[in-house]
């Protein structure tokens, strides 16, 4: 299904999406990806929704561990991160043909952070991409094209 007829070049807009494969900007993608409305178009190594842990997500997002005081064990605290100066305000995750929620243990690291996170069918995560990049947000997506049979 053709998405977007007009591009901005500067910008990542899925043009097009079908059993298997995403297009951005008329560029086709046969397995997961990941992008921002500005920079590369990334492959991941993710087949299902299944894989998708706390950790994965994190590294998707850039987070990095902050320094940590050496003795911070003794006041129990959860070992710092910082955010990227880029950080999505949102993570949309396109699960394929159907949508598939998360853990919330999966979820919740980032959910603290003021990062709010969407699951959902991948063709919707596809359209409600272009519609908040097109609004200027700050927004990433992980999309899995689902099964092509």
């Amino acid at each position: 299904m053709l998405l977007q007829k007009d591009l901005n070049p500067a910008l990542n807009t899925v043009t097009a999406y079908g059993d298997g494969f995403l297009e951005i900007n008329r560029v086709r993608y046969e397995g997961a990806i990941c992008f921002a409305p500005e920079g590369p178009v990334r492959n991941v190594a993710v087949r299902s929704a299944a894989q998708i842990d706390a950790a994965f997500l994190q590294d998707l997002i850039g987070l990095k561990q902050a320094p940590r005081d050496p003795l911070a064990f003794l006041d129990d605290e959860a070992p710092a991160v910082e955010l990227p100066d880029d950080a999505p305000e949102v993570l949309l995750i396109g699960t394929g043909p159907r949508q598939v929620f998360l853990r919330p243990d999966v979820l919740r690291p980032l959910l603290a952070l003021g990062i709010g996170i969407e699951t959902m069918t991948t063709q919707a995560a596809a359209r409600t991409y272009n519609i908040l990049m097109s609004e200027e947000r700050r927004v990433l997506a992980l999309l899995l094209p689902g099964d092509p049979s």
